[in-house]
């Protein structure tokens, strides 16, 4: 039996992550991850993506240390040992959004799983951190390139560099975390707070997440070019047609007047 489970509430799938004792993440589980967004990233009914823990206190304590030994001295392990670069790969490159809903220990490997996710909800309880430095190593899984565009290149640097702990209320005011939930009734709460999202028309937020991330990556000019060819997909779904026509009335009414073309 594998380490996640995926249930359906709407157009909202909750991936569930259970490893006792404290789910340590490893290249196997990862890979099971991997094949279940796989198999809903081509999905038209599910709009949001969340992932979760079912062990209370515990989101992904940290990666899975016996695992690392085993790769870092070239013996054997179960999955790809490429998994911690391609599965947060393919979190962030999803066209849903992915929420992680973190309600517990978030450390490490849990932490770098996180930041490939769109967005990051927590309970009171949780915890970020990314202790690498503390045994010699540096984060690896892409924390270094992730963190500075979500909190500041100066926190970046001292969360990487002191590899402290970061709590729930800092978490929140630094821009790590989206928004706190409380640990009573977290589960139901966090899915109130998805389905904000995933009221609204999957292509469209395909599309925007599409270009506030591929844009960081792109000159200026170049993510202007690349929002305007999403904005204005060739394309004759309804939906869309409506969607711009409703725009174009709104924005008609508040000057200046922007019309959108279609």
């Amino acid at each position: 039996m594998g380490s996640w489970i995926t249930s359906e509430i709407g157009n909202i799938a909750v991936v569930t992550f259970t490893r006792p004792p404290r789910n340590f993440m490893s290249f196997e589980a990862l890979g099971e991850l991997a094949d279940r967004l796989e198999a809903l990233k081509d999905r038209e009914d599910i709009s949001v993506i969340m992932l979760t823990s079912g062990l209370p206190g515990y989101f992904i304590a940290h990666a899975d240390l016996e695992d690392l030994d085993r790769a870092g001295r070239g013996e054997p392990v179960k999955g790809e040992r490429t998994s911690w670069r391609t599965t947060p790969a393919l979190i962030e490159t999803m066209p849903q959004p992915v929420i992680a809903a973190i309600n517990g220990q978030a450390w490490g490997g849990g932490t770098e799983l996180s930041l490939a996710c769109t967005f990051r909800i927590v309970s009171q309880s949780s915890s970020f951190g990314l202790p690498e430095v503390a045994v010699g190593l540096i984060p690896a899984a892409g924390s270094t390139q992730r963190l500075p565009p979500i909190v500041g290149l100066g926190r970046a640097l001292e969360m990487i560099l002191s590899g402290r702990k970061i709590q729930a209320d800092e978490a929140l005011s630094i821009g790590l975390a989206n928004a706190i939930i409380p640990d009573e009734d977290f589960a139901e709460a966090a899915l109130k707070w998805a389905q904000q999202i995933a009221q609204h028309h999957r292509p469209a937020l395909a599309a925007a997440k599409r270009a506030i991330l591929d844009g960081l990556r792109l000159p200026f000019d170049e993510g202007m070019m690349l929002e305007r060819e999403l904005a204005m997909p060739r394309t004759k779904d309804p939906v869309s047609l409506e969607a711009r026509k409703l725009l174009n009335r709104r924005y008609a009414e508040t000057p200046p007047h922007v019309v959108v073309e279609f």
